[in-house]
Parts: C-alpha cells; sequence; structure tokens
C-alpha cells in the first residue's frame, strides 16, 4: 500500500488515531498579509487553473505560489519539497511520493525535519485527499522520531488549490477542521501555515 491508497477510514482503522472534527479549528488563526506579487499571481492565475482543471496546473499556479510566499515569510529559514519520494515504513504502507512537505530545517537538498504535508486532492474533492493527507503525516511523524527531531505536532492540508482544509496530528490523536478555507482568502490560508510552521496552531 502507497499513501494514495489509503482513505481516510482505512488510514484511521489501521493507525488507530482518534479522530476529533471540530468546526473552525484554525479559525482564530492570525492572517498574515500576502505580498502583492502573490495577490496579483493569483488574481491571474486562479481563474486560468480552474478553468483548465487538473491537479497538475493547479499545483503549479496555485499551491506552489502558496508555498514560496510561506518561504519568503520565514526567510528561507524553512523549506518545501514537491513531488519526493518519502518512504518512510514500507510495511505499514508509508510510502510514495508526496505532492508537497514543507519542513522546518532551511536545508533545500535532502528533507530533515517535515511538518507540513499538503496533499493536491484528486477530482476537485477534498474528501479524496485525507487519507493520503494523514498516512504522510503519520509517515513524517515517525520519520522525525526516528531522527530525534524535536516536533511535537505534525500538519497537513487537502486542498484543489482553491479550497482548503487543515489537519494537526498530535501523538495519535488527530484534529481535522471542518472548515473550507478558500483561496480568496489567502491570508487566512498564509496565516494557518505560519502558525503551522510556528507550533501554534
Amino acid at each position: 500500500m502507497a499513501y494514495s491508497n489509503f482513505t481516510l477510514e482505512t488510514v484511521q482503522k489501521t493507525f488507530q488515531l482518534d479522530t476529533v472534527r471540530s468546526k473552525g479549528f484554525f479559525s482564530q488563526i492570525e492572517p498574515v498579509m500576502p505580498s502583492a506579487y502573490l495577490t496579483t499571481g493569483l488574481e491571474k492565475k486562479a481563474p486560468l487553473a480552474t478553468a483548465i482543471g487538473t491537479e497538475k496546473v493547479r499545483s503549479e499556479l496555485i499551491v506552489a505560489d502558496v508555498i514560496v510566499e510561506l518561504l519568503e515569510h520565514f526567510d528561507y529559514r524553512i523549506s518545501f519539497f514537491s513531488g519526493i519520494e518519502f518512504n518512510v515504513d514500507a510495511e505499514a504502507g508509508l510510502t510514495g511520493v508526496c505532492d508537497f512537505l514543507v519542513s522546518l530545517s532551511p536545508e533545500q537538498f535532502y528533507l530533515e525535519s517535515p511538518i507540513i504535508a499538503l496533499v493536491e486532492a484528486k477530482n476537485l474533492d477534498l474528501k479524496l485527499g485525507l487519507g493520503q493527507c494523514v498516512a504522510e503525516m503519520l509517515a513524517a511523524q515517525r520519520f522525525n522520531a526516528e531522527r530525534g527531531n524535536d516536533i511535537p505536532c505534525i500538519y497537513g492540508a487537502a486542498t484543489t488549490g482553491i479550497d482548503w482544509q487543515f489537519l494537526k496530528l498530535e501523538g495519535k490523536s488527530l484534529h481535522i477542521d471542518m472548515v473550507i478555507y478558500t483561496i480568496e482568502r489567502c491570508d487566512r490560508i498564509l496565516g494557518i501555515l505560519a502558525s503551522m510552521v510556528a507550533q501554534k496552531a
């Protein structure tokens, strides 16, 4: 099994997660104002990505720009990876390619301390991305534990580029925010992502 084969149901049962669904778990996070470059870029690119409609174009035109903005917000003290093999535990099915991983390390040539897993939702359906996202979060949790990285929480997001849904994993406790955040409020999305990096969410 690989990350993409997990559904939310199978990942919860396989790894015996205690799941809490809450409305607005991340809604009180302070927004982070996007740069004029990102705002202008999204105004141009989001309609185009929506019209083309493929996972690849939404990833390239929207999600990557948001993550680069996050890196700039932290003066590149963090790093991100896209489309990398992240094979942590083959027996548990925690293997495969990750859409996006954000690391707390500035090291950009190899992955050191993953903190946020972002999964591009299939067929514009966020629910289809949740199981894969949680599996990648569990892999990040194990990766950090094996390397002695002192990171208490792992975060995740399932996104269509336009819509974003956020998750938090602490031990075996999984929190799913039932609120869907849209790219029109990019400041809220950036604020949530920034709070995840700062471990304040």
